[in-house]
């Protein structure tokens, strides 16, 4: 079995939230890093309270996707595995769980935004995000 995606278990929070604060740090250069790292202990909180899928590949987790409800609160990738059709798949696989899903994206994230435009995400409004005062998009999925 090459890979799988699945949900995450209890002792898997370490590894996740790792590829979270990773991945945010290189996303988002336009937000002050201690943002994210001061963030983290309430995000591995929040991760306890949501649907984690994980993407394991040659039994290594490489990325993941977080849901509550239907809020996409975000895909991450480990670097060495993006482009990669990691994100894709794994929002492929949410797409068959819920017949419709939102997120937010911030608008200096070019590539995020992209890549919810290319996998029929619809801009729904534009607004701030008070904790960072950047321009974010309320993207919006329905099936069919």
């Amino acid at each position: 079995m090459a890979n799988m995606i699945r949900k995450m278990q209890p002792d898997e929070i370490e590894i996740v939230s790792d590829i979270w604060l990773q991945g945010n740090l290189e996303a988002h250069s336009f937000i002050q890093r201690n943002y994210w790292i001061d963030n983290l202990n309430s995000v591995k909180e929040q991760f306890k309270e949501a649907d984690i899928y994980v993407f394991v590949d040659k039994n290594q987790i490489v990325g993941f996707a977080g849901l509550h409800g239907n809020y996409l609160a975000g895909i991450f990738v480990k670097k060495e595995y993006r482009s990669r059709g990691v994100g894709r798949k794994l929002l492929d696989y949410l797409k068959q769980e819920c017949s419709e899903l939102s997120l937010d994206v911030y608008a200096k994230n070019i590539q995020a935004k992209k890549f919810y435009l290319q996998n029929e995400f619809k801009v729904d409004h534009e607004g701030i995000d008070e904790s960072t005062n950047e321009v974010e998009y309320q993207m919006l999925w329905k099936r069919g």
